[in-house]
């Protein structure tokens, strides 16, 4: 498509989960929209997100989903009630996409396939009559009211209104580039330094490299800031090479934003289903039946093979010493270790490792009853972009759809 006299009412920049439902919304409101992908493929990071099986949102309320941001989720509170979660499935279901509801209240596609997400918003909005240039937004220009023209190498687009729907700086062979954050501080907008949240973790404790690839399932995990107690939950984790994963630490991570001022550690409770003295009673049962045997070869039972060598370790009990005579303090020390198995966090992994990017701009000066700039009239903001981020579970994904409905229902007609 030539752009050298193109114009449109608005031009939305960004082809990902926000952008395409707010161009398929604004042009249903009969708006001419254009919107601006460089990608050949539209949705490239939603077509792999959730493991490529898209956890679309979560089946939660409303004053749920506010709990699930960690940090200002009163900016949302007019969005999310004019497009919740319900108003989400409605959606997809409409568009032909069938949803199941999983652990946690985890909303998937049935076809477990992302894929069907994408294509859907990509039918709709078409159908909706938006048109597609896959081209790179380099500058949004204003006049003296407000957006006036978005340019691209190409050309100028002449428009009333811009939303910027470019994402984060999560998964960068998707496209996340930070263009967003450039054009809006161009503009004036402050932009909260990126950072990545639910994320792996990195940990000086040379155990974690030593278990690699051990996945835990059901236990329960804690973190703690500066010896405070910030998340808690149960579910899987996986140690790795550099430190945890999984989950529960992708969750635990999005609660951890003082690196490096404040220091935090994970505690895994490894039984969590049973008290200290109930899994005392249990550890006396198993040294009972290998009362003859060496304490190394009497956990085979209550631990993972690959935890074993770390368990003894900081046991403090002697490998080669014999079950009968290991004391009860040894034995309560060893329980105390499995109820509170510790490990030192020292940092996360990089953002482009992230799932969503904690940061950006800044909420202050965007008009949450319509995602349009305090700063810029006709300039708008969608998904990632905003400084919002929350837990893991699929609330990132209704952040994007519920902004990108309110920003679409607001453009300058």
């Amino acid at each position: 498509m030539s752009l050298k006299q193109q114009r449109a009412d608005a031009v939305v920049i960004g082809g990902g989960a926000a952008g395409m439902l707010c161009s398929a919304l604004a042009a249903e409101r009969g708006l001419s929209v254009l919107m601006l992908e460089p990608n050949a493929v539209l949705g490239k990071k939603l077509r792999i997100t959730g493991k490529g099986r898209c956890n679309v949102t979560n089946d939660c309320t409303a004053a749920e989903f506010i709990q699930s941001l960690p940090g200002d989720g009163r900016f949302m509170q007019s969005a999310i009630h004019r497009f919740g979660p319900g108003d989400v499935m409605a959606l997809f279901e409409r568009l032909g996409v069938p949803l199941k509801v999983e652990r946690g209240r985890r909303v998937f596609p049935e076809s477990d396939r992302a894929a069907d997400v994408a294509s859907a918003l990509e039918r709709y909005m078409r159908r909706s009559g938006a048109e597609v240039a896959h081209e790179r937004a380099e500058e949004i220009i204003t006049g003296p009211d407000g957006v006036c023209a978005v340019r691209t190498r190409n050309g100028e687009i002449e428009c009333r209104s811009a939303v910027i729907c470019t994402g984060g700086l999560s998964y960068p062979g998707t496209g996340s580039t930070g263009d967003g954050y450039r054009m809006a501080a161009e503009l004036g907008h402050t932009v909260t330094p990126a950072r990545p949240s639910l994320v792996p973790l990195e940990s000086p404790d040379g155990f974690c490299r030593d278990m690699q690839g051990l996945s835990l399932k059901n236990v329960r995990l804690t973190a703690y800031e500066d010896g405070r107690e910030i998340y808690g939950e149960q579910g899987e984790m996986l140690f790795t090479h550099f430190g945890v994963s999984g989950p529960l630490v992708l969750s635990a991570s999005a609660h951890m934003r003082g690196f490096p001022a404040k220091k935090y550690r994970l505690s895994i409770d490894l039984k969590p289903a049973l008290d200290a003295a109930r899994l005392d009673e249990r550890v006396l049962r198993d040294f009972s039946k290998n009362k003859n045997r060496e304490f190394r070869n009497a956990l085979s039972e209550l631990a993972p093979k690959a935890l074993i060598p770390v368990l003894i370790e900081r046991s403090g009990i002697p490998p080669e010493t014999r079950v009968n005579s290991v004391t009860r303090e040894q034995r309560l020390a060893l329980v105390a270790l499995m109820k509170d198995f510790s490990i030192r966090i020292s940092g996360t992994r990089p953002v482009a490792e992230a799932i969503v990017t904690a940061g950006g701009i800044s909420t202050r000066e965007v008009d949450p009853r319509t995602m349009q700039s305090r700063l810029v009239p006709g300039l708008y903001f969608a998904g990632e972009v905003l400084d919002l981020d929350a837990y893991t579970g699929g609330f990132n994904l209704q952040i994007a759809w519920s902004t990108a409905y309110v920003a679409a229902n607001s453009l300058r007609s």
